[in-house]
């Protein structure tokens, strides 16, 4: 692998290699960044269980032929999904599963919505596991759980007001919950996030349509995007603008994986249009698999004292 391979790249490869993810029928890659990809041909050459496929869809989304080129991408996959699942997928399927997802994604819209008007009324870390809880669970046993814990922190109240400082988190957080204590713990609170383990991945239910497919990849064009696809010069910097002034946040955090090139070069232009707002912001690179040690929460009580 490249030296400059993302540590969430070369610890996937890491995994398959050890056996670790044997229990796998298959893999499907989508086309991010450029280590992905790699990522991809290794795994092929080197990997011979389980179907492996790929799903490259456009990278610039503001054009109509993005649109058109995306539901093409997804009816090839389609087809070859269901060759390596040895089925069909019907429309009845695509339907139903279309109809859970949305159902899915109000709840986590009603869960973070009770985040943002009361902070600290659920843990950081707790919000991360149901995040991964909905990418790995059976997707109707989640929603059952997910609408229970909803009903529930629509009704609680929180004891005390918090009087601490409201942030946005913004990144490429994958799978790195301490982070979310050594933030509460240096007096801050999450109340939104721009992640695509979060709140990227809820927000926009896919909108009915004659042609499934077709709606499907409107949602993923109309979406807001992440750094490795292309969606207009400061699209992502004005959403991320106008998820600070919705949540009423004092300050953003950066956290980035070392050697990710797309946030990196995003960087730059956030944190400028951050500024000219008048909103701090603090950046910090980690490796996947590191702890958020001493360090982090030095910075983060450092930041936080200043906010």
């Amino acid at each position: 692998m490249q030296a400059y391979s993302c540590s969430l790249v070369r610890g996937a490869l890491e995994d398959v290699l050890a056996g670790q993810l044997d229990f796998l029928d298959g893999v499907v890659f989508p086309h991010t960044c450029n280590s992905i990809q790699r990522l991809s041909d290794i795994w092929r050459m080197n990997v011979k269980s389980g179907f492996h496929l790929d799903l490259v869809g456009p990278v610039k989304l503001n054009t109509d032929s993005a649109r058109e080129y995306m539901a093409a991408a997804m009816g090839r996959f389609r087809q070859e999904l269901e060759t390596s699942l040895g089925g069909t997928i019907r429309a009845a399927d695509l339907e139903s599963a279309m109809s859970l997802g949305n159902r899915i994604r109000s709840i986590m819209q009603r869960i973070y919505a009770a985040r943002l008007a009361r902070p600290g009324i659920l843990k950081g870390t707790d919000i991360h596991a149901m995040v991964k809880a909905a990418m790995v669970m059976d997707r109707k046993d989640f929603a059952a759980l997910a609408e229970d814990v909803a009903q529930q922190l629509e009704v609680t109240q929180v004891d005390e007001a918090f009087n601490g400082k409201r942030l946005v988190l913004s990144g490429g957080l994958c799978n790195m919950p301490d982070v979310y204590g050594a933030i509460e713990d240096s007096g801050g609170a999450i109340v939104a996030d721009d992640l695509c383990t979060g709140h990227r991945y809820f927000e926009d239910a896919i909108e009915p349509r004659a042609d499934a497919l077709a709606a499907i990849a409107n949602r993923y064009v109309d979406r807001n995007v992440c750094p490795a696809k292309h969606a207009g010069i400061k699209s992502r910097g004005e959403n991320l603008v106008r998820t600070v002034k919705e949540s009423r946040a004092d300050g953003v955090i950066f956290i980035y994986l070392k050697f990710c090139d797309p946030h990196g070069f995003d960087y730059p232009y956030l944190k400028q249009m951050l500024a000219d707002e008048g909103v701090p912001c603090l950046l910090y690179e980690m490796e996947e698999k590191d702890a958020a040690g001493g360090q982090f929460k030095t910075r983060c009580e450092a930041f936080i004292e200043m906010l």
